[in-house]
């Protein structure tokens, strides 16, 4: 029974495991077979550190967790938006498991401002952990898995970004958030483009569950009585990122989904819609008028989340 787990024998790579959605993605690749390295600084809600004590930090708790139930895990708790992080992430799936087969970018955290009130430390501090966050992980696991086409030994290299729907409509009160999680969307395409050579995958998940950055929001929606099913759990959001992350999935790159309890979407990015060529230059009200004519043709964008 267990060779037939979707990801048997793989090394898995999930950063911000310690809680939330990446404790969800960490036992349920663990599930399926994966030996997993469990990343979290152990910081609050805001990225300042919570003071957890080493051995029992978010990280250790939940790796002791996959290893209790059968399967391996180890903890690594360094700051992956910090090249020196990164790197040693990297090197610590391939010092104790020999290998590294799919990173999943997950760690981040909330500063919620107006965009007046926004100061630039929180707009730093967000971008960092979620773009550079995602950006240097990414890179060093590339890096690995290029060395190893080179050397004739192509991988089923999977990486999973995790976008949100503040990154494809934006959010009121979150534009530090919303900007890298479009930043997000972007370096999946990009990555997905560049690395594909290289037996690389890399796909985004926009999702939506109940965990510290999102408690209040979803507080009221638990388990529906009849079912029992809680639409807002992070383990809903899990089993497409285990398949993305597993080697079922080959052919699916460059693609972002968003995920929510029952519900599994292809987002379609921007296309050319209504267009115009005067085949000269405007006059800057013939171009209005031009734009006009083509907005009343266009499709209406999709409301900012928090927007009346």
């Amino acid at each position: 029974m267990n060779a037939q787990r979707l990801c048997e024998g793989r090394v898995v790579v999930i950063t911000g495991a310690g809680r939330g959605l990446g404790r969800a993605h960490a036992l349920a690749y663990a599930a399926e077979g994966a030996r997993v390295v469990v990343n979290d600084l152990g910081i609050g809600l805001d990225g300042t550190p919570d003071g957890a004590p080493a051995p029992d930090s978010p990280a250790a708790r939940v790796a002791e967790e996959i290893r209790a139930a059968g399967g391996e895990a180890i903890a690594h708790g360094g700051d992956i938006a910090t090249t020196e992080g990164a790197a040693s992430l990297i090197r610590a799936a391939l010092d104790t498991y020999g290998r590294l087969d799919t990173l999943v970018n997950n760690a981040g955290f909330l500063r919620d401002r107006m965009l007046v009130n926004l100061d630039e430390d929180d707009w730093d501090a967000v971008v960092r952990v979620h773009l550079r966050g995602h950006f240097l992980p990414l890179k060093h696991a590339a890096a690995h898995w290029r060395a190893e086409t080179k050397a004739g030994r192509t991988p089923v290299a999977r990486v999973v970004n995790t976008s949100s729907g503040a990154g494809l409509l934006g959010s009121v009160g979150q534009g530090n958030y919303s900007a890298a999680k479009a930043g997000i969307v972007a370096l999946t395409l990009v990555a997905a483009a560049e690395l594909q050579r290289y037996g690389i995958q890399v796909n985004a998940i926009a999702p939506a569950a109940r965990t510290r950055m999102t408690e209040s929001t979803f507080a009221e929606t638990m388990a529906a009585p009849d079912t029992g099913f809680d639409a807002m759990a992070p383990e809903n959001v899990s089993p497409l990122v285990v398949w993305l992350g597993s080697a079922a999935g080959t052919g699916v790159t460059g693609r972002v989904f968003e995920t929510e309890a029952g519900r599994i979407t292809v987002m379609e990015g921007w296309r050319p819609g209504p267009t115009t060529n005067k085949g000269a230059r405007w006059t800057p009200t013939e171009a209005g008028e031009a734009a006009r004519k083509l907005l009343a043709e266009a499709q209406p964008p999709g409301q900012v989340y928090g927007s009346s």
